[in-house]
């Protein structure tokens, strides 16, 4: 079943594959007025061989792109951000006129263990358009991010 994803609903869900956090992923997903949604396990163990006149395609459009691209940051979060992924919000944005990707990471919560998000006068699509691209490749070595405190990405917001 191919299903339409809209861009302003999954920057509000969390999708998972197992039932194994369910009461804690729905807890922190209502803490932050965002939805659950359960997505099949890949199935790996019935791959079926390609003949030599086979050739197996894969085309997405928008929607579809976008989501990879951001299940992918989520999948990635530890290595690209040097965090641990339990422990961080993510947030993010797409200008498809620039072709510009931006992903967040910021502190889950704070010492008292109150869920901490983004303040809202952050708008992701203007500080894309205020920063340099942190780096040239997702593939480098090097650190990929840029840190900015909350008050600076505020003003990069105007």
């Amino acid at each position: 079943m191919n299903e339409i994803i809209d861009e302003d609903l999954l920057k509000k869900t969390i999708e998972f594959r197992s039932e194994e956090n369910l009461d804690e992923i729905s807890k922190i997903a209502k803490n932050h007025d965002m939805f659950v949604r359960k997505i099949p396990p890949c199935n790996t163990d019935d791959k079926c061989s390609i003949d030599e006149n086979t050739v197996r395609v894969i085309k997405i459009g928008k929607k579809a792109l976008f989501e990879f691209i951001y299940e992918h940051m989520i999948d990635e979060t530890e290595c690209h951000m040097n965090v641990d992924d339990t422990s961080v919000l993510t947030s993010f944005d797409i200008d498809w006129e620039r072709g510009e990707f931006i992903f967040c990471a910021s502190k889950l919560d704070d010492k008292f263990g109150k869920f901490l998000k983004l303040p809202d006068e952050i708008d992701l699509k203007k500080v894309m358009k205020n920063i340099p691209d942190t780096t040239v490749s997702m593939y480098d070595d090097c650190c990929k991010y840029k840190e900015y405190t909350k008050d600076k990405l505020v003003e990069l917001s105007k």
